[in-house]
């Protein structure tokens, strides 16, 4: 027998798994997957003209908050022990260049300021670097003769990064999934000074039918056509890869998956390729799912956001952004 071997040499009876899961102690002590509070990232949307929190109708229980109300959520977000959110801005005004995203006193802009004021370093701040809520379009990038103009977009996303990093984000997140955005926009942070502001890159985001939800909360439905032209095929496996090595080539500082739990596998393989944290985004589809069959009662919905998260850390998720985050939050206290 060769060395090593003797590890699988034992069978039944002499093996005997269940001993190891013959108590909730046992249990417990042998566990290979450990959920934490600190893997969690809260998404915020945050609406400019709006005077109360209005809830979004497909998301029970998510909330399109006034900038006003922003501080009071985060705090009470803080106090379940949640230390890590990403902003999402609603404008008042759209047009054709998504102008309001870069305006320094913007949706974005002022409540990191005010929560940056308030929290000082004891919070983690991400800012959606995007155009699809700010563009009349509702494209992710500027429409140039019918069509969305790569480098046109880039210009503009460069932008907006450095007014979110001046504003005090810890890292800003392109998700228009432009050609070059990292590049651009780790380019644009370094002339402006901003070098300790890190980029966390939505690398291998799929054109999922899993972001409906979202679209209606931040209302950035395009007006016609789709996004199939950037967003990444749900089919591509190699492309996805692609996609994480050029934003871990051109300076970002996390990497992710996006929607998470249909794409487990790229989640490990992206795990196991690089050396970058890996960020994965549990979309608001998969939140929806799960509320509306808790809702029927044909779920167990505490034990199926716990399971399904875990399953996405199990995966090899060093960060998740989910919707369940204040319900896990809560359930982890417990």
């Amino acid at each position: 027998m060769k060395k090593g071997e003797i590890l699988y040499a034992r069978k039944f009876p002499e093996v005997r798994l269940r001993r190891l899961r013959r108590t909730s102690s046992v249990r417990k002590l042998v566990q290979e997957t450990r959920l934490s509070v600190n893997d969690l990232v809260c998404p915020l949307f945050i609406q400019e003209g709006l005077r109360e929190p209005h809830e979004v109708e497909s998301m029970p229980g998510i909330f399109r908050l006034p900038p006003g109300h922003v501080l009071k959520n985060i705090e009470s977000l803080y106090e379940l022990g949640l230390r890590a959110f990403l902003l999402f801005g609603l404008p008042t005004a759209k047009d054709s260049n998504g102008s309001s995203a870069f305006h320094n006193d913007g949706v974005v802009q002022r409540s990191v300021k005010l929560l940056r004021k308030n929290f000082s370093d004891k919070i983690v701040l991400i800012s959606d670097v995007c155009l699809c809520q700010y563009t009349a379009s509702g494209q992710c990038g500027i429409i140039h003769n019918g069509l969305v103009d790569n480098d046109k977009s880039l210009k503009i996303l460069g932008k907006i990064a450095v007014s979110h990093a001046n504003s005090g984000v810890d890292f800003v997140a392109p998700s228009a999934m432009m050609d070059g955005q990292v590049r651009v926009i780790r380019q644009s942070l370094d002339a402006a000074n901003l070098m300790n502001v890190g980029i966390m890159g939505y690398s291998a985001k799929l054109s999922s039918n899993l972001y409906a939800p979202f679209r209606d909360a931040a209302h950035s439905l395009p007006s016609q056509g789709d996004r199939k032209s950037y967003q990444m095929a749900y089919t591509n496996s190699k492309e996805a890869m692609q996609e994480i090595r050029l934003d871990s080539q051109e300076g970002a500082d996390i990497i992710m998956v996006k929607p998470a739990l249909p794409y487990l596998d790229l989640i490990y393989r992206a795990k196991i390729s690089t050396l970058l944290p890996v960020c994965a985004y549990s979309v608001s589809g998969e939140y929806a799912m799960v509320k509306a069959a808790a809702s029927e009662g044909f779920i167990n919905e505490d034990e199926v956001v716990s399971e399904f998260t875990t399953c996405i850390k199990r995966a090899g998720a060093d960060i998740i952004i989910t919707y369940h985050a204040k319900k896990l939050a809560e359930l982890l206290l417990e």
